[in-house]
């Protein structure tokens, strides 16, 4: 934008009545701050008296389109630092209110009771806490129902797990020589019926 003719108040006043000719060219962010970072120095912003900073922002609202808040927010960060920079973005992440001690121990309960449901693994929680005294369960202790279904389902939690499922080996319907010892009267019992005919 080519506002270099705009030097004195009363000129920007006269553009705001809309009796002044400014050239206009599409902006993008950066700049509009860079420009608006411009006028603030070419006027002295900072130095001008009430009116004279009424008139200022009233052209830059005008030019930018930008809301009185938004740009309140930026002269702003003009007055703190002498410059108007975009933001960079940060993205958002949530604090972690469990540590890695925390998920250890909720990850050591549930495997020595069996992954009970959410509800059931935070009373067994809350006891060691507060029946049995174990104070390294006070911040797991005030764990959501939710929360517990949470964290078993992250990455944290699955690190944590030791035990493995151990087979398990069954001897139903194994077939053996009934031992008699010579004596008569003996009866063969099967525990499972094993098939074929004459059973009535």
């Amino acid at each position: 934008m080519n506002d270099e003719r705009l030097q004195t108040l009363e000129q920007v006043k006269d553009f705001i009545e809309g009796n002044q000719k400014v050239e206009f060219r599409e902006l993008n962010a950066r700049e509009k701050y860079n420009w608006i970072e411009e006028v603030l120095k070419r006027f002295r912003y900072l130095k001008l008296q009430k009116e004279g900073k009424g008139l200022i922002k009233s052209y830059l609202l005008k030019v930018t389109g930008y809301s009185r808040a938004q740009l309140t927010r930026l002269i702003g960060i003009y007055q703190r630092s002498g410059k108007i920079q975009p933001a960079k973005y940060r993205r958002h992440r949530f604090p972690q209110k469990y540590n890695a001690e925390d998920v250890a121990l909720l990850a050591k309960t549930d495997e020595l009771h069996g992954w009970l449901s959410g509800p059931a693994t935070k009373k067994i929680l809350e006891r060691e806490n507060e029946v049995y005294g174990h104070y390294e369960y006070a911040i797991i202790a005030a764990i959501s129902v939710a929360q517990i279904y949470n964290l078993r389902h992250s990455q944290r939690y699955g690190a944590k797990r030791y035990t493995h499922t151990k087979p398990v080996v069954s001897k139903i319907g194994e077939r053996i020589k009934p031992e008699s010892h010579g004596l008569p009267g003996q009866v063969r019992i099967d525990t499972v019926h094993q098939g074929g005919s004459g059973w009535a």
